[in-house]
């Protein structure tokens, strides 16, 4: 595993949090830059400066690394929201500026005055960013999907067991607790994903242990096992192909 560069010391402390746990979301999944570039819409040179804290990703590129590392991009996009929050002037704010930014400017006394419009958007914006933060992580945090009785809406909570639904949805077989038919599942992966995987590998006679949204040994062993009856390649990992043949 290639070691990764100090981070920039002007790195404001939210966003340094953010880079140090997109960092290890991608040391665990294995993927290289290369394979982030084919599997999001960042370029490998893009997610190289993410990583290295040289400019703040977008949301979607910090939502796009957990999808594709099997990972519920909860936890990663509050964060990401704090980190702008502070960015705007919040807590942090007198953090050094960092290596991409442009330089301070002079002192007010050898400016010319600023009409104070410009900082009054400024401050809308900042405040209009924190409503929305607060308004998308409640939102992720209780997860609607329709099923074959009718929308469910839980919040996934580890430590806990699930039942499984068993009906039909978009001409496909359906758990209850995700509509996915693609997003990546390995181990250590969790959440409602995780869960719809395990019921529907019960579903089709495999033993993936407790339903608890947890990808471990016993899923692991179990997506091995349905892989090689369908042919596919017997990886242990829930990809776009073991999901087709899971929704029959």
């Amino acid at each position: 595993m290639a070691r990764w560069k100090t981070l920039p010391s002007g790195l404001g402390e939210r966003d340094r949090q953010l880079v140090v746990q997109l960092r290890r979301l991608k040391d665990h999944s294995g993927l290289s830059l290369a394979a982030l570039e084919a599997k999001t819409a960042s370029s490998r040179s893009s997610w190289e400066r993410y990583l290295n804290g040289r400019v703040p990703p977008p949301r979607e590129a910090v939502e796009e690394l957990a999808r594709v590392c099997g990972s519920d991009p909860t936890r990663l996009l509050v964060l990401y929201d704090v980190a702008a929050r502070e960015r705007c002037g919040g807590p942090g704010a007198g953090a050094r500026p960092r290596p991409d930014e442009p330089p301070p400017q002079p002192p007010a006394a050898e400016r010319p005055a600023r009409r104070p419009r410009p900082l009054l958007l400024a401050a809308l914006g900042c405040a209009l960013l924190a409503a929305f933060a607060a308004g998308y992580a409640l939102a992720l945090a209780r997860t609607s999907t329709g099923g074959p009785g009718g929308p469910v809406t839980y919040a996934y909570e580890e430590g806990r067991t699930y039942s499984c639904a068993d009906g039909r949805k978009d001409g496909g077989r359906y758990a209850g607790h995700s509509v996915t038919r693609e997003n990546l599942l390995m181990p250590g992966a969790r959440g409602r994903d995780v869960v719809e995987a395990q019921c529907l590998l019960t579903a089709h006679g495999f033993d993936a242990g407790a339903v608890d949204g947890l990808y471990g040994p016993a899923a692991k062993e179990a997506s091995r096992a349905f892989q090689q009856e369908r042919g596919l390649v017997p990886d242990g990992l829930v990809g776009e192909h073991t999901w087709r043949e899971l929704r029959r």
